[in-house]
């Protein structure tokens, strides 16, 4: 949860973050993300898909809290920063975001993509991120060095962990559950009715 967050904010190339869009923004991940982007004094834009956990997102530290559901994300972002868009994305959607998300960045924005909830196939129109000097990149893990992950581990102590000495950022957990429930874990997740993290004890 603290390594991709840390790529998408922490990275020297957005030492100068103003604006983030979180998608997600009442998942574990999207929780976390919101309290650490404050902690650098960004602005937070979420998405969500109730009332409930957009009112959770908020409580938290989100300044500006959209229902995906029953309003345009990209409309809201920039009715909020007056056409220019935000600065970063994380986004768990994919496929199915790519377009909006390009259309919601300002120039030189960054979209990091951390899921394909929304599919990993899509066109686009590359004009769009060549006119706005767009990047695109991904944060997993999985494929990195083990020299690469030492060096991402060594920067979340530097730059995440002193926030939660602090007790600035605090992580949300919706549930804890025993491993002979993981299968009751798994359905709660897939049931997307929780806000935070769903841990499963050993």
């Amino acid at each position: 949860m603290f390594c991709p967050t840390d790529r998408c904010l922490c990275c020297k190339s957005n030492i100068c973050l103003r604006c983030l869009q979180v998608h997600g923004g009442s998942s574990g991940i999207g929780t976390f993300a919101i309290q650490i982007a404050k902690y650098y004094g960004a602005r937070v834009f979420v998405t969500a898909g109730s009332e409930e956990k957009l009112a959770r997102c908020k409580e938290i530290g989100a300044d500006v809290a959209i229902n995906y559901k029953t309003e345009d994300f990209v409309t809201r972002v920039k009715e909020e920063t007056g056409g220019k868009g935000v600065d970063v994305i994380l986004d768990n959607m994919g496929g199915s975001y790519l377009k909006r998300n390009l259309d919601a960045l300002g120039l030189d924005g960054r979209l990091f993509l951390i899921g394909f909830q929304g599919g990993n196939v899509t066109e686009i129109n590359l004009s769009t991120i060549f006119a706005k000097r767009l990047t695109i990149q991904a944060a997993g893990l999985r494929t990195r060095s083990k020299e690469n992950k030492e060096q991402i581990i060594s920067d979340v102590l530097k730059n995440v962990w002193p926030a939660f000495e602090e007790g600035n950022v605090k992580p949300i957990i919706h549930t804890s559950l025993p491993l002979s429930q993981a299968a009751e874990a798994h359905r709660l997740m897939e049931s997307s009715t929780h806000i935070g993290k769903i841990l499963l004890t050993v």
